[in-house]
């Protein structure tokens, strides 16, 4: 064994299965001993009595932007707001960057650019669009953790969305190469003739724009996907899922044997459509917040086993493009990457009560088993020594200062706040400590253990 570098005295470890109070040791960037005491070696020692070891965070859904639209963005901004919130990994979208990754030469350049800057390990996703079903192999060549396709209109025109036989040849196509296919699920048809007569009738408030992008919207899409994936072979992944029902589709169709899974984001499981009318334009997002009663059906699903993964689904805009009353117009995405896992401490403390490994689990253990990183997600000898040390007995109120985005801007801005993480740690070094940065950014690209 390698000489321990660091061990970690006293904190209460959050273990897949349990909580130990105990020690953890790192030698080489990987955790190499867990014990009630591990016996002095002469390592450096950080004093976590009173705080939880947790693995450190994996979103696998983030728009950071770069290259090409770092006024929205960026790999640095955008990776410090993750440590900031206990996460070490993220994975980033094809769109919204430009040129959006579709191909080996995008791939490059993105990658050219996370890796100068990002404080945290990534992944990186590719895209499926019109046109480009010859450049998957090559993507997935290069590592991409999946290929991500919009069955709706995606807001910036260098990324249309797949029409039907996009997405099945497309899926026929990543069936072999082993890759999931995540889909953005809303019926486009429907939601784009219902914003439309709400526009020509004058209806532009927030109200008016959750009425055009329906519950039933998602429903179809979903099964329409679930069935294409059955028929290929593919692997699937559904996107923010945002109703009980939608995941239950999820559930019916892995039991009949069908590769699927599902996330859900932290906002739906914190804010409602209420919460959307009080805020305004920073909680706009597609699909919209739900009512109270479709959140509780989430948490349900996450209680029954059947929603094992949540993300912040990142979506930045510059301030220009989250104002004004016509909130068809608006942006929509919301910026949360940074409060991910204090917003899932607060809804759970507000009467969830979900056991904590559990809760951990699904920002963690849950992402890095499906999209196949084996050294990432758990607390565990061998494993990367991944972790946020975090207080969950602090409170605080955010503020937009505190924020790490490059604009400012998050619904859960002013939101009274449970858990503070005290330090974050990747592969055995310091990368977050009180909030600041510690040492050059040292993200590495993570590669999907293959699988057939």
């Amino acid at each position: 064994m390698p000489a321990i570098d660091l061990i970690i005295r006293q904190g209460t470890l959050v273990l897949p299965d349990q909580l130990l109070l105990g020690d953890l040791a790192i030698a080489a960037g990987q955790i190499v001993a867990i014990a009630p005491t591990l016996n002095d070696s002469g390592a450096t020692e950080l004093d976590a009595s009173g705080l939880h070891v947790i693995p450190g965070l994996i979103d696998a859904h983030v728009h950071f932007d770069e290259p090409g639209r770092t006024a929205w963005e960026g790999f640095a901004s955008g990776s410090r707001a993750i440590a900031l919130g206990g996460g070490t990994t993220y994975f980033d979208m094809p769109l919204n960057a430009h040129p959006p990754t579709i191909d080996a030469a995008s791939f490059d350049q993105k990658l050219a650019a996370a890796r100068v800057a990002s404080q945290t390990d990534f992944a990186l996703w590719g895209g499926l669009i019109p046109g480009n079903l010859a450049d998957l192999p090559a993507l997935a060549a290069r590592g991409v953790i999946g290929f991500k396709a919009f069955m709706s209109t995606t807001g910036t025109s260098d990324f249309p969305a797949a029409d039907d036989l996009t997405l099945y040849a497309g899926m026929a196509e990543a069936a072999p190469l082993g890759l999931l296919v995540a889909v953005h699920a809303e019926n486009d048809a429907l939601t784009a003739a219902l914003a439309q007569r709400a526009i020509k009738a004058g209806q532009l408030t927030m109200r008016d724009y959750l009425r055009s992008r329906p519950i039933v919207a998602e429903l179809e899409a979903i099964g329409r996907a679930i069935t294409f994936a059955a028929d290929t072979g593919c692997r699937l992944h559904i996107v923010h899922v945002s109703s009980g029902r939608g995941v239950a589709l999820v559930a019916e169709a892995r039991a009949r044997g069908v590769d699927v899974s599902c996330e859900t984001c932290a906002h739906y499981l914190y804010f409602t459509e209420e919460d959307a009318e009080r805020l305004g334009a920073v909680a706009k997002c597609a699909p919209p917040l739900r009512a109270q009663a479709e959140q509780d059906a989430l948490w349900a699903q996450i209680a029954a086993g059947n929603l094992p993964i949540v993300t912040s689904d990142h979506s930045p805009a510059p301030p220009t493009m989250k104002t004004g009353a016509d909130y068809f117009a608006i942006w929509g995405g919301i910026a949360g990457c940074q409060s991910t896992l204090a917003a899932l401490l607060t809804a759970n403390e507000r009467g969830r009560q979900l056991p904590l490994p559990q809760l951990i689990s699904l920002i963690s253990a849950q992402v890095a088993d499906r999209f196949n990183l084996p050294t990432k997600g758990r607390i565990a000898r061998g494993l990367d020594a991944d972790l946020a040390l975090v207080d969950l007995n602090a409170t605080s109120t955010l503020a937009a200062a505190d924020l790490a985005y490059r604009h400012q801007l998050s619904p859960y801005v002013d939101q009274h706040l449970q858990g503070r993480v005290v330090r974050t740690i990747l592969r055995g070094q310091t990368i977050q400590e009180n909030g600041q940065p510690m040492g050059p950014p040292r993200g590495q690209l993570l590669t999907p253990a293959r699988h057939h």
